[in-house]
């Protein structure tokens, strides 16, 4: 697939199913990753692999999230959480990790693991895979980062759900640039 058509029409998935992406293919996923702009050499990511009855791990660990919020917490909102991982075969836990005190500030490490985040789903869609990116409250739950050995100064980025495309992939929505583009001066 060309560069530019990976770029123009990636679009986000989120009916995927098995199989997950192979060992050639997730190599291509990490290469790509490791190719995100990176002031300093910092190499500011690092990424979790989750899939088979790993899932089911961390759906628990998502509950466990959920009741440590609430512990009334409704049935329905338990089994929302312990099912999220379920949702494709293979997910990608992207980590920011940042050094506090560095010359590259800290929102340019976080915004270069953001980065490493697109360029794993800019490859997934040049192999025909299907990937969404996600976050919600689980992202930023001290629970979870606790259960999946987030370092004090690492912040999860996203959740990466990576499969095979269920039914149709959509088209890409046709946006106009010049409504996001001004000139200055």
């Amino acid at each position: 697939m060309e560069a530019l058509d990976a770029l123009l029409n990636r679009v986000s998935l989120a009916r995927l199913q098995e199989p997950a992406p192979d060992a050639a293919q997730r190599e291509v996923l990490f290469r790509a990753a490791l190719r995100a702009p990176d002031h300093g050499y910092l190499r500011p990511w690092r990424f979790l692999s989750i899939e088979g009855a790993a899932r089911e791990k961390l759906g628990e660990l998502f509950v466990s999230a959920v009741l440590a919020k609430d512990p009334q917490a409704p049935e329905a909102a338990t089994t929302k959480a312990r099912n999220m991982p379920m949702r494709a075969p293979l997910m990608v836990v992207v980590i920011a990790k940042l050094q506090a005190g560095h010359k590259v500030p800290e929102v340019e490490q976080l915004l270069s693991a953001g980065c490493a985040a697109h360029s794993i789903l800019l490859a997934a869609h040049a192999q025909g895979l299907g990937a969404i990116w996600r976050t919600g409250d689980m992202a930023y739950d001290l629970t979870v980062a606790a259960g999946l050995g987030l370092a004090e100064n690492e912040r999860v980025v996203g959740f990466l759900y990576l499969g095979s495309v269920e039914g149709e992939r959509r088209a890409a929505p046709e946006l106009v640039p010049a409504d996001f583009v001004q000139t200055w001066g």
